[in-house]
C-alpha cells in the first residue's frame, strides 16, 4: 500500500522587499530560517508547520496589494505573544479580546507588507483547534 505521509506544510507569502520580511519574521515573530534558497527563505513555526517567504521577482506569484490570506497561529497564550511581540518593537493596535461566540482569546496585526497575521489561543470550549 502507498503512504502519502505529509511531512509538513509550507504557507508562501510574495513580496517586494524580502529583507524586510525576513526581519520581521525572524527578529519580530522570533522564527528561524531552516532553509535559504536565496530568493525564498523558509521558516519553522511549529513541527511540519513553515512560512516561505519569497521575492517576488522569482517567485510564482507576485507580490500585491490585495492580501486575502491570514496566517493564524493557536498558541497556549495570547497574553505572552502580545507582550512578546510589543517588546520586540511591533506596534499593535488592540490588545487580546475574548470572543464569547467563538470561546477565544484573539489579537491581530500586519507583517511589513500587509499580510493579516493572528494569533488566538483556545479558551474551554473554543471553536477552533
Amino acid at each position: 500500500m502507498t503512504d502519502y505521509y505529509v511531512r509538513g506544510l509550507i504557507t508562501w507569502l510574495y513580496y517586494k522587499d524580502l529583507p524586510a520580511a525576513q526581519r520581521f519574521y525572524e527578529d519580530v515573530m522570533g522564527f528561524k530560517m531552516v532553509v535559504d534558497q536565496g530568493w525564498s527563505k523558509i521558516y519553522k513555526v511549529l513541527d511540519g508547520s513553515y512560512v516561505g517567504l519569497v521575492d517576488e521577482s522569482k517567485g510564482y506569484h507576485r507580490a500585491s496589494e490585495k492580501k486575502p490570506v491570514i496566517i493564524c497561529l493557536n498558541v497556549k497564550n495570547a497574553d505572552d505573544w502580545y507582550e512578546k511581540l510589543v517588546k520586540n518593537g511591533l506596534l499593535i493596535e488592540k490588545k487580546p479580546s475574548e470572543s464569547s461566540r467563538l470561546k477565544i482569546k484573539v489579537f491581530m496585526f500586519k507583517d511589513p507588507e500587509g499580510y493579516v497575521i493572528e494569533i488566538q489561543e483556545s479558551l474551554p470550549g473554543a471553536l477552533s483547534i
